[in-house]
């Protein structure tokens, strides 16, 4: 019987994954990957030699039709990410909603994703919180800040190397250089870091230490 399955893979750290996932990439007739190259380097380690194809932001809306076709006729679907789960700030949403609209079975395993550890090892409140992955480059940057800033929940952000330093500085100006923050980069890898202070010396730091790798950010509310 076809079916889609969500499997989300490790965010650094190749040991974890769960068994069941390794049984079910090892068993689907085709995987949906964003990367096949990055990808490969996970199913070599794990001995699977499932077809891949690409599927990503860039073609995801041309592609998603024909995959429905395919699971029409019975073929079952693994979709995954480089790192993490389909859907959370990665390529996924469009083919789970026409999976639905098609009635074809959709079924998402358990596993990684990288703001579930950096939220609980920031010591901030996790019992309500808002993921808001990455915050607009330009259009609607501003007024976003400005909503996340009145909320009284926990915030947590995905930012790049390249925009942490501009990002550092607008969270500064919007939620107040003391409010309390954490920032944890390279989770589950080898130079995993997480640091503790506030929004204000978070960016001091890495005002003097250039930063690399995937980050985020968990900020206290005010409210």
């Amino acid at each position: 019987m076809s079916k889609l399955y969500i499997v989300p893979t490790p965010i650094g750290n190749l040991q974890d994954i769960t068994y069941r996932a390794v049984k079910i990439l090892s068993e689907v007739d085709l995987i949906l990957a964003e990367d096949t190259r990055v990808s490969q380097t996970l199913l070599k380690h794990y001995d699977i030699s499932t077809k891949m194809i690409s599927y990503h932001m860039h073609n995801e809306h041309r592609i998603t039709k024909g995959v429905i076709e395919k699971l029409e006729k019975g073929t079952t679907i693994a979709i995954i990410s480089d790192a993490g789960t389909p859907g959370i700030s990665d390529p996924g949403f469009l083919l789970i909603r026409a999976c639905i609209e098609n009635k074809i079975p959709v079924e998402c395993l358990p596993g990684a994703t990288a703001f579930v550890p950096a939220l609980l090892q920031s010591g901030i409140p996790s019992d309500r919180f808002l993921f808001e992955g990455f915050l607009p480059h330009k259009k609607g940057r501003k007024k976003k800040l400005s909503q996340l800033s009145k909320e009284n929940k926990t915030i947590i952000l995905y930012e790049s190397p390249h925009r942490l330093i501009k990002t550092l500085e607008d969270l500064c100006e919007y939620f107040g250089g003391e409010t309390t923050a954490s920032l944890s980069r390279e989770l589950t890898k080898i130079y995993d870091e997480t640091i503790h202070g506030t929004l204000a010396s978070i960016k001091d730091h890495y005002n003097k230490k250039k930063p690399k790798g995937e980050i985020v950010i968990v900020i206290a509310s005010n409210n």
